[in-house]
Parts: structure tokens; sequence; C-alpha cells
């Protein structure tokens, strides 16, 4: 039974899904927006939001817990400095899902487009 296990094991090790919603974070936080398959979108969207919330509080507890999180001190500076000072008014949902009307080449995966749903993030600052 699956009682209390949230989240798709996506056919990875722990390790390695772990490494890979690291990493898509990283590359959203930095980008804006990334292309992936739906599945993989709203998995990351677990992960993302949380860490948006944990850069509203903005204090050197939350700093540390997103480095953490993340792995890298540029990303964490601007996730804190960029990315959650355009959401200080918006109680959550702070990404957005969009699906493709294509599907991946090779395995036909439905695709989708997740990204921030203010657009007002300076990416020029990384």
């Amino acid at each position: 039974m699956r009682h209390k296990n949230s989240g798709k094991k996506l056919n990875r090790t722990p390790s390695h899904r772990k490494a890979l919603f690291r990493n898509m974070a990283n590359e959203l936080i930095k980008h804006g927006k990334i292309c992936t398959t739906e599945t993989k979108a709203k998995e990351l969207r677990r992960i993302v939001e949380p860490l948006i919330t944990l850069a509203l509080r903005n204090d050197l507890h939350s700093r540390r817990l997103a480095f953490q999180s993340m792995g890298d001190h540029q990303l964490v500076k601007h996730l804190f400095n960029n990315v959650a000072p355009a959401f200080v008014n918006v109680p959550g949902g702070y990404t957005r899902i969009t699906r493709l009307a294509l599907r991946r080449k090779g395995d036909c995966a439905p695709m989708a487009m997740i990204e921030f749903t203010c657009q007002k993030i300076d990416e020029k600052s990384i």
C-alpha cells in the first residue's frame, strides 16, 4: 500500500531523483522557465514553491536551508534577491504549468512548460 508515500518515482533511484530535481529547480530559478515532461513539471512544482516561500522569510536560517536544497551560493543569492521579491504579496501558486501541443520525439511523452507566474524577474544578475 502507498499510504503517505507522495510523489512519483519516475523509474529512478532516490539519489538520481534528488539530483534530477535539484538540477531542474536550479535551472528554473536561473532561467525563469523550462520545458520538460508533464509529470516532471508537476513534481518540480512541489520542490520549487517551498523554496520561494522559504526565500520570502529572508533570514539567515532560510538561506542556509535553501543552500542545503540547491547547493549553489550564487543561485541562492539570485533566489533571495531577485525571484522572491517579485512574490511578496502573492499567497502561493508561484509557478504555472502549461501543456505543450507537441509531444517529445522518440517516446511521444507529453511535454509541458513550467514557469514563474510573475514575469518581472531579472535574469541578468546571475
